[in-house]
């Protein structure tokens, strides 16, 4: 087996594969004299390569396997071979047992840690081979939660509030050193939402208690029920790592958190607003890790797939995508620049606010420029010579104005609108005061989309689709159909993740014709169709027939009562 470069080897190694370059060698060695990071770490902090290449390039480099633990399931026979304090103490995820062979897999960030490989063959006593695989160092800290169970002992903590008796259990988890207990609270619920895939967390103040809720895969549960006299100190210290103002509880207020959890950072966008009972906060999770998504596997159509391929690959035009909030529409368009995202164009965007940075791409936060809005900030952007413009939100006249000026001299220009159809597109600018001339021969394409829960591939059960059921599926009612059950794996919801459902709308001679000529939207849909345009609705009995969502999540994301 070989070894693993040293530091210095190891840059000398990507850069002959071509996976970084000189001078981002010589930023990331200058940046370690002061991080004192390994090189490995100090490249990904820096954005110049990604967890997922780093493992793949060091397994290759060592000529071992590596793997991406979100494939993985946990085997309990492997579990309880393995000691939880070991476990963490090492960062050793135990995979699967083979007793035949009496081989032991595990996860490690590291292949060469022969001391904690030692520590585990030793309580093992000679009676199982380890095999270990490489795995990125933030999804081994993730799972051994998920793995081991997770506690961060938020009861336990409630109790030293309440008595002073310090809690052990939470000071462990938490790193060691002694920190006040509201301040290890409000990680220990940001930290669990996280756990637990949230995109929201909800602060609730009510008349005698305080609700926590974390919107999980776009439905809102109740997590938590706190005495109120918790809540103002848990409030100012959302404040204080948010930099709000803690002596202003009158007026709204929002602001931005990053924290380190897990091995990787979490960014947080916080809200708060007076209610009748006191603040109300809200923080949107910003995971980047699983939230820009490559193209090919957001589940897409293979012929939509490659027609948004197409569109996105032209010099110039707009490219609108539109839904509800919180439909996936920034996912989407962070996955189509990461997509076009190359040292030989010019990215820029406008949003308010910037969601998640990506290296390579000039993002300006709308909120940060003094006197800017969006059509002001197009007008700036264009005499910085950019290929590629994403413009957050089209919210007026002057916004779509500059927006379609941008389209019509030479760039490609990404951005959002709300309406609940592709074709809805169109009244809707012509409502902002966007002439038909305009539109027609600009807009080049329109992709709308909704998500929907994915069922739980652990107990999703297989049905004959009943009278209803064949009704709606219509001809492609032929065999059976998936409803949700619910078993550990997904907390018995019957469902986990999300998925989306998306129609594409790709703009052609006869269908810029009839916006000119201000057509009805009937016509404009049977012109679609001729042009391969499907409903979000038959994209959603497609995922239905595959076995991914039920006929009742789809019942629930899009309107099925014109079927």
């Amino acid at each position: 087996m070989s070894h693993l470069p040293d530091p210095p080897k190891l840059g000398e190694w990507l850069l002959d594969q071509g996976l970084i370059s000189y001078d981002q060698l010589r930023i990331a060695l200058t940046e370690q004299h002061a991080s004192r990071l390994p090189l490995g770490r100090q490249l990904i902090a820096l954005g110049f390569i990604s967890e997922a290449m780093m493992r793949d390039v060091l397994a290759k480099s060592a000529g071992e396997a590596s793997i991406d633990l979100n494939q993985v399931v946990a085997d309990p026979e492997a579990i309880q071979l393995t000691p939880e304090a070991l476990a963490r103490r090492h960062l050793l995820l135990p995979l699967t047992v083979d007793h035949d062979a009496r081989v032991l897999t595990v996860a490690v960030p590291d292949l060469f840690n022969l001391v904690a490989l030692d520590q585990l063959r030793a309580h093992l006593d000679g009676r199982y081979e380890i095999r270990p695989v490489l795995a990125a160092q933030p999804q081994i800290l993730e799972y051994l939660d998920r793995f081991y169970g997770f506690d961060l002992s938020v009861d336990g903590i409630l109790r030293e509030i309440e008595t002073g008796e310090v809690d052990y259990v939470s000071l462990q988890s938490g790193g060691g050193e002694y920190t006040q207990p509201v301040v290890r609270l409000v990680n220990a619920l940001l930290a669990d939402a996280v756990k637990r895939g949230a995109s929201d967390v909800h602060f609730e103040p009510e008349g005698g208690f305080l609700r926590v809720r974390y919107r999980i895969d776009g439905v809102l549960e109740q997590m938590r029920s706190l005495h109120k006299k918790y809540w103002p100190a848990i409030a100012v210290r959302l404040k204080v790592i948010s930099n709000l103002n803690i002596a202003e509880s009158r007026a709204a207020q929002d602001g931005r958190l990053s924290l380190t959890l897990y091995g990787r950072p979490i960014d947080f966008r916080v809200s708060a607003l007076p209610t009748l009972h006191g603040e109300n906060i809200v923080l949107r999770v910003l995971d980047r890790e699983k939230s820009i998504i490559p193209m090919a596997d957001m589940g897409l159509a293979e012929d939509t797939l490659e027609r948004l391929r197409q569109l996105i690959a032209r010099p110039e035009g707009m490219l609108i995508v539109t839904g509800p909030t919180g439909s996936g529409k920034t996912t989407t368009l962070y996955s189509l620049l990461s997509h076009l995202n190359r040292e030989d164009v010019n990215i820029m965007t406008l949003e308010d606010p910037v969601e998640y940075p990506l290296p390579m791409i000039r993002q300006t936060s709308i909120s940060e420029m003094v006197k800017v809005d969006f059509g002001s900030g197009v007008r700036s952007i264009m005499r910085q010579d950019p290929d590629i413009i994403l413009v957050g939100e089209i919210r007026d006249r002057d916004a779509a104005e500059m927006a379609f000026r941008a389209a019509m001299t030479g760039h490609l220009v990404l951005t959002t609108l709300h309406t609940n159809t592709a074709l809805g597109v169109f009244p809707r600018l012509l409502d902002m005061g966007v002439t038909p001339g305009i539109l027609s021969g600009n807009v080049i394409g329109v992709v709308a989309q909704r998500l929907a829960r994915r069922l739980c591939p652990h107990c999703k059960e297989a049905h004959a689709p009943d009278a209803e059921e064949r009704r709606l599926l219509g001809n492609a009612a032929e065999g059976p159909i998936y409803r949700a059950v619910g078993c550990r794996h997904c907390a018995f919801k019957g469902y986990r993740g999300r998925l989306p459902l998306l129609e594409l709308l790709v703009m052609d001679d006869a269908l810029d014709e009839a916006v000119l000529r201000g057509t009805t939207p009937r016509e404009m849909a049977e012109l679609a169709r001729l042009g391969g345009y499907r409903p979000l609705v038959e994209d959603g009995l497609r995922r239905v027939l595959a076995g991914d969502t039920s006929l009742a999540e789809l019942g629930r994301v899009v309107n099925l009562t014109r079927r």
